[in-house]
């Protein structure tokens, strides 16, 4: 895979502009990032703004917190499919995955799965908060429930992506799913090793600075 493709080319702030969604957008086409993950609110500016290219459109549902119960998360995710997402990103419940209740987990994903119409969903487990165990044990149910990737944060969380995290996440799922690098990801060394460990994907807000350390 071309080294640009694994960035999902990141802008959640809660005072993004609409002009610096475009500009995401602009950079993402310059770079022809595999995505550019954006707010709901900003699904339709995206789209627009990347329709013609291969850049799809991702959005965050759930977030960042994972806390709602399962029927918004699903109106959320369909909703966003309505409006022009390609690839969803939910957050999980982290109160039961804490509680070790990985029926809910698996439950939840499958549900969301469901609402989100045959799109690209991954799942946000916000590691930060999860001992390895966790972390193995809700790979695992996202597998099950028919996820298309596991990523390790929201970038909001106390602690973002971590090699060893990536590696058991990598374990746990296989080569079946993908698994996104999210979080605190500001250097080409960094993003290498996280590729390294086993990440198909990086969620980056830093994603330009990374190509023009590599020279691009």
């Amino acid at each position: 895979m071309e080294f640009n493709k694994y960035f999902d080319h990141t802008l959640l702030a809660a005072f993004a502009s609409e002009e610096e969604i475009k500009a995401l957008c602009a950079d993402a086409k310059k770079y022809d990032f595999a995505s550019v993950c954006v707010n709901p609110d900003f699904i339709e500016v995206a789209a627009k703004e990347l329709k013609g290219t291969d850049v799809k459109v991702c959005t965050v549902i759930g977030f960042p917190l994972g806390a709602m119960t399962t029927e918004a998360k699903c109106f959320e995710a369909n909703n966003a499919v309505k409006l022009g997402a390609e690839e969803v990103d939910m957050v999980i419940n982290v109160s039961k995955a804490r509680a070790h209740d990985y029926a809910f987990i698996e439950k939840e994903i499958h549900e969301i799965k469901k609402a989100c119409d045959g799109r690209l969903l991954k799942v946000i487990l916000e590691n930060c908060y999860l001992t390895k165990e966790e972390i193995r044990e809700c790979s695992l149910s996202a597998k099950r429930a028919g996820a298309d990737f596991v990523k390790t944060s929201t970038g909001f969380g106390k602690g973002g992506a971590k090699v060893e995290d990536v590696k058991i996440m990598r374990e746990a799922v296989g080569e079946e799913l993908g698994v996104k690098a999210a979080g605190g990801i500001h250097t080409l060394e960094e993003a290498k090793a996280l590729i390294e460990a086993g990440a198909s994907r990086l969620g980056c807000s830093k994603s330009v600075d990374i190509m023009k350390e590599l020279g691009k």
